[in-house]
């Protein structure tokens, strides 16, 4: 098990933080996310790579850890709901490890 960090925006602006225990079995950050129900996750298209509904900031300190992101992705990027940054990632296309222990990333504000 890892311990991954949430940060959603609050209904009223102020950030919530949430820190979940989740499998290091290679699954996604979105499935993990959604199975631990967090909020802001939509994942609409159920992590297929085709909706960018599980658009999430990854942390910068966590960003060299991470492999690139593939072309597709990058194309989904471009479809996001919220800006695009230099850490915008696809939580479908992020395979939880266990070096990926203690990950921090915020959501946006909207995913659609």
């Amino acid at each position: 098990m890892i311990t991954v960090r949430f940060i959603t925006p609050g209904p009223n602006g102020p950030l919530q933080d949430r820190e979940v225990e989740v499998s290091a079995d290679g699954r996604s950050l979105m499935k993990a996310a959604v199975d631990a129900g967090v909020d802001g996750i939509a994942a609409d298209c159920g992590g297929a790579l085709t909706c960018a509904t599980c658009h999430v900031y990854v942390d910068q300190a966590w960003l060299d850890r991470l492999p690139p992101p593939s072309a597709d992705e990058d194309t989904m990027l471009d479809y996001t709901a919220e800006e695009r940054r230099p850490n915008s990632r696809l939580s479908c296309q992020i395979a939880l490890t266990p070096a990926l222990d203690g990950l921090c990333v915020t959501l946006p504000q909207r995913q659609w």
